[in-house]
């Protein structure tokens, strides 16, 4: 398991939120959202651009693009601790990139812990 105190939880569905947009950003628009192949996470994790950018958003320190609004139109959902639209496979990858935000963003992983422990 990630993490065990309530800031930490707060923060894992925050990432989460992150991970659902960014996996629908990397999808073709259709009416049912398509699964993500692992090569397109990984491709959409290299691009520490994008990555900043997305997590800029989160913070209200940036301005958001259709996924950074998507992000913001689930957090009632995820911040509730529900994501019943996430198939076992997004779950699978949301670990991933929460991950991966720790090691790899950990100066944005701390202001997003600060900003949204409260």
């Amino acid at each position: 398991m990630l993490c065990c105190r309530r800031s930490d939880i707060t923060m894992l569905l925050i990432f989460v939120l992150i991970a659902v947009a960014t996996m629908v950003s990397c999808a073709p628009a259709t009416t049912e959202r398509p699964a993500i192949s692992d090569e397109a996470l990984e491709n959409t994790l290299k691009d520490k651009r994008y990555m900043l950018r997305q997590l800029k958003c989160a913070l209200g320190e940036a301005p958001c693009d259709p996924v950074g609004r998507r992000l913001k139109s689930l957090a009632p959902l995820v911040l509730q601790g529900s994501c019943g639209q996430c198939t076992p496979q997004e779950q699978r990858q949301i670990r991933k990139v929460l991950s991966y935000m720790q090691v790899n963003f950990p100066k944005e992983w701390n202001k997003i812990l600060k900003q949204y422990s409260g």
